[in-house]
């Protein structure tokens, strides 16, 4: 191993000859990556274009959209070269490139959706103050958290595991895996436990703690309220929610099997769920949105009609 501590490159593991299926597993990939871009693609697009979806709610899910892309461009491109490729070696800088780029995507997801809920929240507790509460500041300033937060969280972690020696070079993921790389250590990694464990609870459970507040106080308003009030919370607050609980799912099964993916019995487990955080949630969340919030139904029916009438000979 070159300079003995710091391997200039990593093997993925997990990659095995797979003959010809190499090629239908190829295709697969390719085909549930164009699904996520071409189903974000459509909702930033129509929300960018349409002035009347130009409102904090939809601002917000155009931001889970781009956040999507964004995540999914650190992990789909390189798996597909490496289900082609016969050597599966990823660079040190590439490696440390993608745990920021996926890392920074799961935080953001969190924190978007953090967003969601406080204007959900604003919306329905507090409705005759929503206009002097979201304003164009406020929403920037949200999205600017939303944005720079994990950034900086990341940044620090990713520091952090830069700077230790390893001991190996080998990561049995499909992905490059902060924790998989910290395990290789050659020296203690107490401060980087504590470092990660700092951040992940500012990222995700102060997060889901405040959206937990936010639904308690929203459905303790929908109690005291009509039943045509109720409905019409429903209607907006049930994809968040339904968005909400599949990535925190997602993202508490990566965590949780990421620590036996060493261990036999749940070594495949642990793979499985490490796909679903990336791949479930940038399809889930366009569909969601759009099939259930009818002012997205509505444009992006109207967009589709408009162009087939357009190219119709």
């Amino acid at each position: 191993m070159e300079n003995g501590t710091f391997p200039p490159y990593f093997y993925l593991t997990v990659f095995k000859d797979q003959g010809d299926l190499k090629y239908i597993f190829f295709i697969l990939t390719f085909a549930v990556y164009f699904a996520i871009i071409f189903f974000n693609a459509i909702i930033v697009l129509i929300i960018f274009i349409e002035v009347v979806l130009h409102e904090p709610m939809y601002i917000f899910i155009c931001c889970l959209s781009i956040n999507s892309l964004y995540g999914t461009l650190g992990f789909f491109p390189r798996l597909m070269i490496d289900l082609l490729s016969d050597t599966h070696i990823i660079s040190r800088p590439a490696c440390f490139t993608q745990i920021f780029i996926i890392y920074t995507y799961a935080a953001s997801e969190f924190t978007i959706l953090t967003m969601m809920a406080y204007d959900r929240y604003a919306a329905i507790c507090v409705p005759l103050q929503y206009n002097s509460i979201m304003t164009s500041k406020m929403i920037t300033a949200l999205m600017g958290i939303a944005w720079v937060y994990p950034l900086f969280s990341v940044s620090v972690v990713s520091y952090f595991s830069i700077q230790l020696p390893l001991c190996g070079n080998e990561i049995a993921r499909v992905y490059c895996n902060n924790w998989s790389i910290v395990k290789l250590s050659c020296v203690g990694t107490k401060l980087n436990n504590i470092v990660g464990l700092f951040m992940t609870s500012t990222v995700v459970f102060l997060p889901f703690a405040f959206v937990l507040y936010s639904y308690i106080k929203i459905l303790t308003v929908c109690q005291r309220s009509s039943k045509e009030f109720r409905k019409k919370a429903l209607q907006t607050c049930l994809p968040h929610l339904v968005t909400f609980i599949n990535y925190s799912i997602a993202l508490f099964s990566e965590i949780t099997m990421s620590r036996f993916e060493n261990e036999k019995h749940f070594h495949v487990i642990a793979i499985l769920f490490s796909f679903e955080f990336l791949i479930i949630p940038p399809i889930l969340n366009p569909l969601i949105y759009g099939l259930n919030l009818p002012e997205i139904r509505k444009r992006i029916l109207l967009l589709f009609k408009n162009k087939k009438i357009k190219f119709a000979p």
